[in-house]
């Protein structure tokens, strides 16, 4: 999961995900395409809204997206298009760039598929990003959940 700074969307993100899947199975990280905010926790009102909701993000800290991300991870879900773009620009091959799509892209049902950044708003803009993101992980946690095929 990237964002900008890692602190408001990613770390949101990151947690509604990880809620939804069994940890021995499945490792869920986040972080930002800038360095603004490395080693600090998820913003406070990331924290509230996730905790109104059951989930704990206090574990997290900022950290900043790298190439070896694109090792580590099968699937990059970025918040925009800027970071999408962003991401991108560190990718090394094809097989890189195939991993990254933009989160809001698995639910047909939005037209507009970036996640808008709450940070400079009030808290009604982190309940909106934490609502996107909750439909958006419910259907990723489902397909990563679906028995394979092989």
């Amino acid at each position: 999961m990237v964002c900008l700074g890692n602190i408001c969307r990613s770390p949101l993100a990151h947690g509604i995900l990880e809620s939804k899947l069994p940890k021995d199975q499945f490792y869920v990280d986040s972080a930002g395409t800038a360095n603004y905010h490395v080693g600090d926790l998820p913003d406070q009102r990331s924290i509230a809204v996730a905790k109104a909701n059951g989930i704990d993000i206090t574990h997290q800290r900022g950290r900043q997206f790298k190439v070896a991300d694109f090792d580590t991870f099968d699937y990059i879900y970025v918040m925009d298009h800027s970071n999408f773009e962003n991401v991108i620009k560190l990718a090394r091959n094809t097989n890189d760039i195939a991993k990254v799509k933009l989160i809001l892209e698995v639910d047909d049902t939005i037209t507009d598929k970036r996640v808008p950044d709450p940070y400079y708003g009030g808290d009604s803009g982190f309940v909106n990003v934490f609502e996107l993101l909750d439909t958006a992980t419910s259907i990723i946690s489902k397909d990563l959940l679906k028995p394979s095929s092989n």
